[in-house]
């Protein structure tokens, strides 16, 4: 982990959604926090409470969902209890975000130009001329080319993956301190996905902006931080560990956390079933060529198991995991895991 002081602290958050006849608890006492700087994966599958995580975030949880408990600090200051307004400047300035289809974060009938400037004005003291230098120095950055050209087109004129780059110029265009970033690559070809992601990561690092990356897809992660330890070992070996340079992972399920760790050590020696079960479940994983599953589905919400939400898919069940919930607990020394494999502690189910 970073030594740096944390500029997002998520602490036992909770988040339901109260219906006719139960309330579901869709994130249930999940805790983290991501460094100035820092890249913190977010995987599981659907159903896994992680989108759910980064609304609650940035205060996008629509009624009647709620958060129940728990808190979301941004540096020394709490965000998840704000007025709309307050919240709303807050998630424009200090927060930006990526989501999954870059249509439903540009307006159609507005040039890319006009949509950045709007919001440079908007959230920052320039002019409208100096925005629109900003706009193309943005533009230029992000990998659009011929952005003096480009500038004054519409979204329909650019590719997939040109959109999803003009949409990180508009998560970047105030300059916030954190991004969060949806399954910014699943409408991607897979061609495109590495780009997105290398080219999110490196804006990040380069302007200190924190990110919390939301993927289905461990495979994402696991290149992406290869990626980084290829770039950046050459230049740092002889200053700092290779580890200390490599990103974050929480693995979620059910609306808990079942492992946190440094990225390279979960793929090198996951502590979790789960965990197990998705690094397995890679294409091209296993040298035979044959595609490991994790039996059954995420159970629904009104279905929640007792004890540990893992336990009825579990390969390596044990009579007390349908008892008890075991907490998240340190396993080595940089890892976390919620599993009774490594300790005995548990919560009441």
């Amino acid at each position: 982990m970073t030594a740096a002081a944390p500029l997002l602290t998520v602490e036992a958050l909770r988040v339901e959604f109260p219906m006719r006849d139960a309330t579901l608890v869709a994130v249930d006492g999940v805790s983290f926090s991501i460094a100035p700087g820092e890249v913190l994966g977010v995987v599981g599958e659907s159903g896994a409470g992680k989108s759910v995580t980064g609304a609650a975030i940035i205060g996008l949880i629509d009624p009647p969902g709620r958060i129940a408990g728990g808190r979301v600090m941004l540096g020394e200051r709490r965000i998840d209890d704000l007025p709309l307004e307050a919240m709303r400047r807050v998630r424009g300035r200090e927060i930006g975000a990526v989501f999954q289809d870059p249509l439903t974060s540009l307006n159609p009938l507005y040039t890319i130009g006009r949509q950045l400037v709007e919001t440079i004005i908007t959230h920052l003291d320039l002019s409208p001329r100096a925005a629109r230098q900003r706009a193309l120095d943005l533009l230029t950055e992000v990998g659009i080319p011929a952005p003096k050209r480009r500038i004054d087109q519409y979204p329909h004129q650019f590719s997939g993956g040109m959109r999803q780059r003009v949409v990180i110029a508009l998560a970047l265009a105030a300059k916030p301190k954190l991004i969060i970033a949806d399954e910014p690559t699943t409408a991607l070809d897979v061609s495109i996905q590495a780009q997105i992601i290398t080219l999110l990561k490196r804006l990040c690092r380069e302007h200190g902006t924190a990110v919390m990356l939301i993927t289905h897809d461990m495979g994402v992660i696991a290149e992406t931080a290869q990626r980084v330890v290829v770039m950046y070992a050459a230049k740092v070996a002889e200053e700092a560990p290779v580890a200390e340079l490599c990103d974050r992972v929480v693995v979620m399920y059910l609306g808990r956390i079942v492992e946190e760790g440094p990225v390279l050590e979960i793929f090198d020696a996951p502590r979790h079933p789960y965990t197990v079960g998705l690094l397995a479940s890679r294409p091209r994983a296993r040298l035979d060529g044959t595609l490991a599953v994790i039996p059954g589905s995420v159970p629904d919400l009104r279905e929640r198991p007792t004890g540990c939400p893992f336990h009825p898919r579990c390969p390596e069940v044990m009579p007390r995991c349908s008892a008890a919930v075991p907490k998240l607990m340190p396993v080595g020394e940089r890892q976390l895991a919620s599993c009774f494999l490594h300790h005995d502690e548990a919560e009441p189910a």
